[in-house]
């Protein structure tokens, strides 16, 4: 922990708070594993598919501002508190949504879900960039990003095994099933969204219990007067609010979509034939104590995805290092053309090529999150938690990007729309270019 610059007497907290990073990074990204399943339930263009995301991550522009207020007026601990328990209630309403395959409600679920991991990342992402050096501050997130990474990572093989592992049948097939296996065919379904998210609700109110007692140190300062106004005019940070959105937008239109992307490469058929690729499927499976010899197709190609948020795990623990010795801006440009790299490789080949490449795109998305936020509180002093909640909105990018990625679908297929995502990673690349010479 030394390499990241923690204050000795903060390391406590540290660890604490990267609990709550792996928790958001969990499940956020088991959010993206419901999208294939839940567009086979009722049957939607790709493009309304992504309402999901974007009843998830609009809550990050509704929820920031009113999180910071919140937050200013009843401390960090109890906001964390306050956090956990709304992601809990989110959870628990997953229950009756699939109980009634009611749509409307799993949007609810999703916006109240988001709106208390909202409440954790403005609290938590500048709070960990205190505990310590300023200079240090893009490696110590980097850091508790990589255990959000762990979430990600662990997050699309619990969504593979547990909410892809059955076939979803059509409304044609599911009018020939007599009423006895039409009631039993709807409680299955329904229980394979409600066991995993019950179990996490219990789980995100364990950890409330835990942060309502335990003791987190001071580091917020009385708010400014005027913050937001003064924010509103720095140009560095409002650019470091468009490469946030940009990002997480990319981020989450890439992996909300891999499923679907390799099916449409009939990638099925290759994997299943491929003893290496199996053997790799069956490994990762075996963790659970499933199998692939019989599974679903999406089950099979969802595993895969682990390797995309692997690569943003491993990369975060790599630019925690690399942060450190150079410029962080300059690893930042460095990473986005390796990203776009990938993205013009996959979209011109075919096949495993094709596959690994675009799941190599998560490796170089790694320190970007943590790498531009810092970069963006830099010299702001006081305003770092106001900061904070306008940089937590830009998080809405994962609303719309992922919309227009998918409209593009729909309209003209995947290679086209992946060429909205190398415009996202070449701002990135100008961006981290112009904080190193403005260094």
């Amino acid at each position: 922990m030394s390499t990241v610059s923690i204050n000795k007497s903060h390391k406590s907290s540290f660890i604490f708070l990267t609990t709550l990073f792996f928790l958001w990074g969990f499940i956020t990204v088991l959010v993206d594993s419901l999208v294939p399943r839940l567009k086979d339930i009722f049957e939607m263009s790709y493009a309304k598919t992504v309402l999901v995301q974007f009843a998830f991550f609009v809550a990050f522009f509704v929820f920031s501002l009113p999180a910071g207020f919140i937050l200013s007026k009843i401390g960090y601990k109890k906001g964390i508190v306050l956090g956990l328990l709304t992601m809990a209630l989110g959870c628990l309403l997953f229950y009756p949504a699939a109980e009634y395959r009611t749509f409307s409600v799993f949007l609810i679920g999703y916006f109240t879900l988001a709106g208390g991991i909202t409440i954790l990342q403005v609290a938590a992402n500048p709070y960990v960039a205190l505990l310590g050096s300023e200079d240090g501050a893009s490696s110590r997130l980097n850091l508790s990003q990589a255990f959000n990474s762990l979430g990600t990572t662990i997050a699309p093989v619990v969504g593979a095994l547990f909410l892809l592992s059955d076939s979803v049948k059509t409304s044609e097939e599911i009018n020939l099933l007599n009423e006895i296996d039409k009631t039993k065919y709807y409680f299955d379904e329904a229980a394979t969204v409600q066991t995993p998210f019950i179990f996490i609700a219990s789980s995100i109110a364990i950890l409330a219990a835990i942060f309502a007692f335990i003791n987190l140190p001071k580091v917020m300062q009385e708010t400014p007067k005027g913050g937001y106004i003064t924010l509103l005019k720095n140009k560095m940070m409002l650019l470091g609010a468009l490469g946030i959105f940009v990002y997480v937008g990319a981020e989450v239109a890439i992996g909300s979509f891999l499923v679907n992307y390799f099916s449409d490469m009939n990638l099925a058929t290759i994997v299943s034939q491929n003893e290496t690729m199996m053997h790799i499927a069956n490994t990762i499976a075996s963790t659970f104590n499933k199998t692939f010899t019989d599974s679903d197709p999406k089950s099979l190609l969802g595993i895969f995805v682990i390797f995309y948020w692997g690569g943003a795990m491993i990369g975060r623990f790599v630019g925690a290092y690399l942060t450190k010795i150079m410029a962080p801006g300059k690893v930042l440009s460095i990473f986005a053309s390796l990203a776009i790299a990938m993205i013009l490789i996959s979209i011109n080949t075919a096949g495993l090529l094709s596959m690994w490449s675009i799941l190599a795109v998560g490796l170089f998305n790694s320190i970007m999150f943590p790498t531009i936020f810092t970069l963006s509180l830099e010299g702001l002093g006081d305003l770092k938690a106001q900061a904070s909640g306008l940089l937590c909105m830009a998080i809405v990018g994962g609303a719309v990007i992922p919309f227009i990625f998918g409209s593009l679908i729909d309209g003209f297929g995947f290679k086209t729309a992946f060429v909205l995502t190398i415009f996202c990673y070449g701002y990135i690349l100008i961006y981290g270019r112009y904080k190193t010479k403005k260094a």
